[in-house]
């Protein structure tokens, strides 16, 4: 029997991305040695745990391929929040997946305000497409818009977090494994008798967060997009390549045509600081977020 693992995200500036991947190898990694130990079970011992590709749906190429799970795999799914929830340019997508009984670890990353209903929100769209969840998470990152909101998050605090959390996670799924091997019943029977993992959210889920400033206002960003110092631009191809959108030209960089979702990936990975936000509502917002939330370091929030 084979069981196989891997990561699969959407990150716009890498956050999300190391996260998950770190949580995916950890448990990878506790379930081979496990497996692989003079101490474990006879049913353990033919068990062959593998690491798969990790799968990057924020290229915008990957969601146009259909991924199809079956109940030996176990997927760590990562997304980042935007506004409170699961991004919903994403949903289409989303709905296109097929678990087929699969094991799935949800996880999310937020920039040090809330994680509202995000992680509720992606562990019922994956219990929807046929994924078993075990284990959830929510992480903190660097915000998109700033470099001082949660600066340099996930950091090395968060990674061990997020190691001990896989551990955990990869625990319990021996748990199982073990409870449906003495019992003499599938695993698949065993995951529907424990129920999707408890989290904290709402049900149903509430609307998108609108962004306010300190006195409560609306601040208006939807139509935003970043612009470009002509000047510092070599062309090089990286904004184009980052965007999850396909909204930027390699060629005109300076012309985003299409959706802008504020991931800022353009931005933060751009070698030569060529893009930038100039709105002044966008502005306002990053500084108000900055000052609302920029003093209080929040801790990942884990649900095994």
């Amino acid at each position: 029997m084979s069981m196989k693992i891997r990561a699969m995200y959407f990150t716009g500036t890498g956050t999300t991305a190391k996260i998950t991947t770190s949580i995916a190898y950890s448990m990878w990694s506790e379930l081979k040695s496990t497996a692989g130990s003079a101490e474990a079970e006879d049913f353990l011992s033919e068990v062959e745990f593998e690491k798969e590709a990790d799968i990057n749906f924020a290229v915008k190429a990957a969601r146009d391929k259909e991924y199809i799970f079956d109940e030996n795999d176990i997927v760590v799914f990562g997304v980042p929040v935007i506004a409170g929830r699961v991004p919903n340019v994403l949903l289409k997508f989303l709905d296109t997946l097929k678990g087929g009984g699969a094991i799935a670890i949800p996880v999310v990353l937020y920039g040090n305000r809330n994680f509202d209903d995000a992680l509720i929100e992606l562990r019922n769209i994956l219990e929807d497409k046929d994924f078993r969840t075990v284990a959830a998470a929510a992480f903190i990152g660097e915000h998109s818009f700033s470099k001082t909101l949660a600066a340099g998050r996930p950091d090395a605090a968060d990674m061990k977090i997020a190691d001990a959390f896989a551990k955990e996670a990869a625990d319990k799924i021996l748990w199982i494994m073990r409870d449906s091997a003495a019992h003499e019943v599938e695993m698949s029977y065993t995951l529907d008798m424990m129920g999707p993992v408890e989290v904290e959210g709402c049900d149903p889920i509430r609307d998108y967060y609108k962004p306010r400033d300190r006195h409560g206002e609306h601040i208006n960003i939807l139509k935003v997009k970043p612009k470009l110092h002509e000047d510092k631009c070599i062309k090089c191809g990286m904004c184009a390549a980052v965007c999850p959108m396909g909204s930027i030209s390699k060629d005109e960089p300076g012309i985003v045509s299409g959706i802008c979702i504020k991931c800022c990936g353009c931005v933060k990975k751009c070698p030569t600081e060529a893009l930038y936000y100039d709105d002044a509502g966008y502005i306002y917002h990053k500084e108000e977020l900055e000052a609302m939330y920029g003093d209080e370091r929040k801790e990942p929030s884990l649900f095994i």
